[in-house]
């Protein structure tokens, strides 16, 4: 399976340390945001990125409400070192992907 762009920027930004969470809006619709490592502002991530991580078995939740917390599974560590995520040295940009 060929990921986009956006899957993989990621699975790239969570191999180096930032969080993917789900959050729920004033409407009760989830919202997905990654926060960097940094404590800078959170970038939002399309519901349908998240999703297909999820159904490639490359994230799971630790199924928390009000506010999952997405992790790579043994399957995302593999491709994030295919991706050479770990070989990165700086922060990737990944706005304008998500």
């Amino acid at each position: 399976m060929k990921l986009r762009p956006a899957e993989q920027a990621v699975v790239r930004l969570l191999a180096q340390g930032w969080t993917l969470k789900s959050h729920r809006n004033l409407d009760g619709e989830k919202e997905y945001l990654l926060h960097p490592l940094d404590g800078g502002p959170a970038q939002e991530v399309a519901a349908a990125t998240v999703r297909a991580l999820l159904e490639a078995g490359h994230i799971d939740s630790n199924k928390k409400f009000p506010a999952a917390t997405y992790l790579l599974t043994e399957r995302g560590k593999a491709l994030a070192a295919e991706l050479g995520a770990a070989e990165d040295k700086g922060p990737l940009t990944a706005r304008g992907w998500l």
